[in-house]
């Protein structure tokens, strides 16, 4: 079959979900399996098991609620989270797929460690900014790497689930309406062009922004568009297209996240642990240019608008070893990024910014770890404790991660057409989806990318396995939902 063909036949269906995207979208694949459904997955990314921005991530998944944070007598609920994402993105973020994704957080979490054997742990150590409460589950390494193996070896696992890798979906259109409701004709396409026509029941899009489309990134997103590009590169806005093609509506476009913290000399993630556990980052000239703790995401575009679009992390060796927990900042050590030297002085001739600059930049750390109480010139208000020597300096450049615009969906994962009605079969998740991180990058909260991916693609599936299947977790408590003000 090709795409545009006038008359489609009935025909009885192959699966019961096609997932685009072996990413987030696993979750989505998995919870469908469990629910005796026959999924196909596919993907074009041979290597998407190192390779897209799920196996990117730092695995940091938000869940307002669970019962790792009642353990720790951690008050958190949907409403504190939903509150912590209107006060990050200006009150932007779009209200229902907001509140939606609040409020399945801890059952989303719950769901990963029980059901799809993540061995999850609360992040106890620092706060992201942003996070009014320690909510971010993860796991050992803190590598995404681990986690969408973990999914992977589940979904292989599972007898009514197909992996067709590497493969793209190019193609869905509307077959007619049956006993069992209305089918969908998806066509994948592999590397040598041969083609193949799948009939679902529904289609997930879990393929990602348009990251990789530089031409794209430059018509919408000019602040970031000549930084480094540091996600997967598949993400070409494929789910978005094929979502437009069927009638779908697209939604914050301009939403990113962006990253200040990519060395420049390994191209690994130093991480922003550094920043909110007292580093501080200067530019090329030794200079502090802001609010470090504000933010990763916007940080990058203050980064990118520094002399030579480049600058400095300085830390020391008590940050250094509270970072190792990283897998990123393993990496970038290993690689030999860090410039270490005894004092400020000498580390601004190891790196080329004059003595000055740099020693008062580490000067402006010391009087506010010392006391919080003294202003800071740019509002920062937290450096933990003074940076002492000896002092290390990675080069780092501004980078995109991913885009956070896209089709429009609901609650439900659904997407919506041009009057907001859903069309039937068809869902989105993740960067294919809208996202909460309202316009621009200053709304991205840490977890804002994994939480839509995995989140979206799970509750797709809760809605194709039928009211049966409870959209929450049963067991799942929502009476943690009460707020901590």
């Amino acid at each position: 079959m090709t795409p545009g063909t006038a008359s489609i036949p009935v025909r009885e269906p192959d699966v019961d979900l096609l997932v685009a995207g072996a990413g987030g979208g696993l979750a989505g694949a998995l919870r469908a399996a469990q629910a005796g459904l026959k999924v196909l997955v596919v993907d074009p990314d041979e290597h998407f098991l190192r390779g897209n921005n799920t196996s990117m991530s730092t695995a940091m998944i938000p869940g307002a609620g669970t019962r790792w944070q009642r353990a720790c007598s951690i008050e958190d609920g949907p409403e504190r989270f939903l509150a912590d994402i209107a006060a990050k993105t200006g009150g932007t973020a779009e209200p229902v797929l907001a509140a939606a994704l609040a409020r399945l957080s801890a059952p989303l979490v719950e769901w990963l460690a029980d059901d799809a054997g993540v061995p999850l742990h609360l992040v106890r150590d620092f706060n992201y900014p942003g996070h009014s409460a320690d909510r971010l589950h993860t796991i050992e390494g803190r590598h995404g790497s681990t986690l969408l193996r973990h999914l992977h070896a589940r979904v292989r696992a599972a007898d009514s689930t197909y992996l067709m890798v590497p493969a793209r979906l190019v193609h869905v259109e509307r077959g007619p309406a049956g006993p069992g409701g209305r089918l969908l004709h998806a066509v994948v396409e592999d590397p040598g062009g041969h083609r193949e026509t799948v009939v679902t029941r529904a289609v997930l899009l879990a393929t990602n922004g348009y990251g990789a489309d530089r031409a794209e990134v430059a018509a919408r997103l000019p602040e970031i568009a000549a930084a480094e590009y540091a996600g997967g590169q598949f993400s070409r806005g494929d789910g978005l297209a094929l979502g437009l093609e069927l009638g779908g509506r697209a939604a914050y476009l301009d939403a990113y996240q962006g990253h200040a913290a990519l060395a420049r000399r390994s191209r690994t993630l130093v991480g922003w642990a550094t920043i909110m556990h007292g580093a501080i980052m200067v530019d090329a000239e030794g200079v502090r240019f802001g609010d470090e703790t504000r933010g990763y995401s916007e940080y990058a575009a203050a980064l990118a608008a520094r002399p030579g679009a480049r600058g400095w992390i300085v830390l020391d060796r008590r940050i250094h070893d509270l970072c190792l927990p990283f897998t990123d900042f393993r990496q970038t050590v290993a690689a030999g990024a860090l410039v270490w030297a005894d004092d400020a002085a000498q580390l601004a001739a190891r790196i080329g910014c004059p003595a000055d600059a740099l020693t008062g930049a580490v000067a402006e750390q010391t009087a506010l770890a010392t006391d919080a109480s003294a202003p800071d010139r740019f509002g920062r208000t937290s450096a933990e404790e003074p940076l002492r020597g000896p002092l290390a300096a990675v080069e780092v450049i501004p980078a995109l991660f991913h885009t956070q615009g896209g089709l429009l969906v609901d609650g439900e994962a659904r997407v919506l057409d041009r009057e907001g009605v859903p069309i039937d079969g068809l869902f989105a998740s993740g960067g294919a989806a809208h996202g909460i991180s309202g316009h621009g990058a200053s709304g991205y909260l840490a977890g804002n990318g994994l939480l839509p991916a995995l989140g979206l693609a799970w509750q797709a599936a809760n809605v194709l396995a039928g009211p049966h299947t409870a959209s929450l977790r049963p067991g799942a408590s929502q009476d943690a939902g009460h707020s901590a003000h």
